[in-house]
């Protein structure tokens, strides 16, 4: 019994076997809708061209040729500076008895900021102005005497140079004095003080910075190639982001070389800014009018294709779109120059330019196709 069962398990495996081995075959005479667990599916059809086989003709916008002002324009950024600007310190060394200034106001050239203790320097110069009317008066007898024959010469220069000596010292005593004083170096705005009364200060000592924001300055560098555009004299305009309000500057210093490292050069303006709106420490757009070229013909940047080192047009005649080669000239932002290639009054095609070719059918949007 057990033989037999045997027999019959290994007859099924190698019918199933067999069965698989030949299943491919088999398949291949079998219909589409025989096959998959009784699915139907109908056989693929193949999509027909409507009508003639032609499409409708691609729209495209168009642009009339016209002779143009085209004006090169050199773009970059710029940082403002003040005109002047510096950390406010005290020229000697003494503890802070007056603070006279007000932070974030406008000061005036010579305007007493500050100061520190300068009793004991006063107390000199007052000890040295006691002695002149005695000393004068030394001066005095002396000369007197010397008309006379009573002293010799000597005496009198003596007498003399104690005066100068003395006069001198005085003057010393109230340069150190003026030493103690903190006075404006120029018109400008005061920052926050970073001392109190009191403080000890030093030449270190840091007590305020000022800074001279009318006019400003605007720094920039532009590449080598237009280091030639640049120079002392040369008319800049720029915005400050987000104002779009078009300011202009002069430049009226250029550095006297290209910078190695990044291959620019470095220039500054100056603009007026009496009003005191801008403020230091910004970043500007800067436009420099590199050339301007007079009635020059110029199409749209978008317009042209680089094919193989050579610039591409299309002209939109009778219907069709004319493949044109061009030789440019200057260029801008938004237009470039066309030396050869193109005439005043020629229709450019200014869209579809990826989809163009050459005797390619196309219609001027917003006109029928028939």
């Amino acid at each position: 019994m057990k033989k037999t069962t045997k027999i019959v398990l290994c007859s099924v495996i190698a019918l199933f076997i067999l069965g698989m081995a030949f299943y491919p075959i088999v398949s291949r005479y079998l219909k589409p809708d025989t096959v998959s667990s009784g699915i139907t599916s109908a056989p693929a059809s193949r999509a027909l061209p409507a009508g003639n086989g032609k499409g409708a003709p691609l729209q495209v916008a168009v642009k009339i040729i016209q002779p143009e002002n085209l004006v090169d324009v050199i773009q970059t950024m710029a940082n403002l500076i003040p005109d002047e600007e510096v950390d406010l310190t005290f020229e000697s060394s003494g503890k802070i008895t007056d603070i006279y200034f007000k932070e974030g106001t406008a000061v005036k050239k010579g305007a007493l900021l500050a100061k520190i203790n300068d009793k004991p320097l006063q107390a000199e110069l007052s000890k040295l102005e006691a002695q002149i009317p005695l000393a004068e008066d030394r001066v005095f007898r002396q000369k007197s005497l010397l008309e006379k024959d009573a002293v010799s010469k000597e005496a009198y220069e003596q007498v003399s140079t104690e005066l100068e000596k003395l006069h001198a010292d005085i003057e010393l005593a109230k340069a150190r004095i003026a030493q103690t004083e903190l006075r404006a170096p120029f018109d400008g705005i005061i920052g926050l003080r970073q001392v109190s009364e009191g403080n000890y200060a030093s030449p270190t000592t840091v007590v305020a910075n000022l800074t001279k924001i009318i006019p400003l300055k605007i720094e920039f560098s532009v590449n080598e190639k237009y280091a030639n555009q640049v120079r002392q004299g040369t008319h800049i305009l720029f915005n400050v982001p987000p104002d779009l309000n078009k300011y202009s500057a002069e430049v009226y210093a250029v550095e006297s070389r290209i910078d190695l490292k990044t291959k620019s050069l470095k220039a500054r303006a100056t603009y007026p800014n009496s009003n005191g709106k801008l403020t230091p420490g910004r970043t500007a757009h800067i436009e420099i009018k590199s050339n301007e070229m007079v009635n020059a013909l110029t199409i749209p940047n978008e317009a042209i294709i680089a094919e193989m080192g050579r610039k591409i047009a299309f002209l939109y005649s009778e219907g069709k779109a004319k493949r044109i080669e061009i030789k440019q000239g200057i260029r801008n932002a938004s237009d470039i120059q066309v030396l050869e290639g193109l005439h005043a009054g020629d229709t450019l095609i200014i869209t579809g330019m990826m989809q163009l070719r050459d005797g390619m059918a196309v219609v001027i949007e917003g006109r029928e196709w028939k």
